[in-house]
C-alpha cells in the first residue's frame, strides 16, 4: 500500500486538494494556519459576524471576504471554491452534498468566513514534546457536539463543538500553556477529563471526525472546535451555505507563528 506523504508547503498542499485530492488536511503544511470555512448569503453575513464575536473561542474570525470574493488575504493567489480537499453544502440546515469543488455554486452574494482552527496549534504540541495521537494514526481529529450552548446571535444559534486530543497526563498542563498562547485558532482547552461532563456518551462515537486510540496513561482533553457553525447551521436552517468537511481544512500561507502569544 502506498503511504501518502502530506505537502510541506501551503502552496503545494492547495494544488494537491485543487487537483482532487480529498483527505483531512491535519499533518499538512506543518507550522502554518489552517482555517474552517463557512460562506453564507449576504442576508445572513451579519448574523454570521455577531456570532463569532460573541463566541469568540470556538470561533475565532481569522478574515471576511467581500460577497462575491473567491480569494482571501490569508494566501495570495488561492481560490476558496477549489483549494479545500472537501467541502459541505447546506440546504435549509440539511446536509446536501459533499463535494471537493463548488465553483458551480458559488454567487456574487456570498460571502466567506475564515475561522480559525485547532490544527493550527498542532506543530506547537509537537515542538513542546505533546504527542498528537490524531497525527500518529493517520485519522481525523474526534470531534463532539456538547450540551453547552452558543451565545445566539440574530438568526444564528446552536451547541458548542469541541474537539478531543488524548494528552499523556504528565504534559496536560504543558498543552494547555501551549495552547493558551494562540487564542485566534481556539486557544486553552475547555474542559479535561470526563466527557459526561460536557455531555458526551462515547469518545468512540464522534458527531464528525475519527474516533482516536488513547495510549496508557493518555486523558481526553477537548479544545473548542470550528465546526461550532456547522452545528448552528443546522440548528438555525439557512436558505443555503457551504463550509468545509470537518477536518478537511482551508491551509493558509500564515505561519502559525503569527497567532502564537509570547
Amino acid at each position: 500500500m502506498t503511504t501518502l506523504t502530506p505537502a510541506a508547503d501551503p502552496a503545494a498542499a492547495r494544488e494537491r486538494f485543487r487537483a482532487g485530492l480529498a483527505v483531512p488536511s491535519s499533518g499538512w503544511a506543518p507550522g502554518y494556519t489552517q482555517a474552517n470555512l463557512v460562506v453564507l448569503p449576504r442576508d445572513w453575513a451579519w448574523d454570521m459576524l455577531l456570532f463569532g464575536q460573541r463566541n469568540p473561542q470556538p470561533v475565532p474570525l481569522l478574515d471576511v471576504t467581500d460577497p462575491g470574493a473567491v480569494g482571501t488575504a490569508l494566501a495570495e493567489g488561492a481560490d476558496l471554491r477549489t483549494d479545500l480537499p472537501r467541502y459541505r453544502v447546506w440546504r435549509d440546515g440539511e446536509l446536501a452534498d459533499e463535494p471537493t469543488d463548488v465553483t458551480d455554486l458559488w454567487r456574487e452574494d456570498l460571502v466567506a468566513f475564515l475561522v480559525g482552527c485547532s490544527f493550527s496549534f498542532e506543530t506547537a504540541l509537537l515542538d513542546a514534546g505533546v504527542p498528537v495521537r490524531n497525527i500518529e494514526q493517520g485519522r481525523n481529529v474526534s470531534m463532539y457536539r456538547t450540551d453547552r450552548r452558543c451565545r445566539p446571535a440574530g438568526r444564528l444559534s446552536g451547541p458548542l463543538v469541541v474537539s478531543m486530543r488524548p494528552v499523556p497526563a504528565a504534559l496536560v498542563a504543558t498543552a494547555v500553556q501551549v495552547t493558551a498562547r494562540m487564542p485566534q485558532v481556539h486557544g486553552a482547552p475547555v474542559h479535561v477529563g470526563s466527557p459526561a461532563d460536557l455531555g458526551i456518551a462515547d469518545l468512540d462515537r464522534p458527531d464528525f471526525g475519527d474516533p482516536v486510540e488513547f495510549a496508557v496513561g493518555d486523558v481526553p482533553v477537548f479544545w473548542a472546535c470550528g465546526v461550532t457553525p456547522q452545528a448552528a447551521l443546522m440548528a438555525s436552517r439557512p436558505p443555503f451555505a457551504i463550509t468545509h468537511a470537518p477536518g478537511h481544512m482551508f491551509v493558509t500561507d500564515v505561519p502559525d507563528a503569527v497567532y502564537r502569544q509570547l
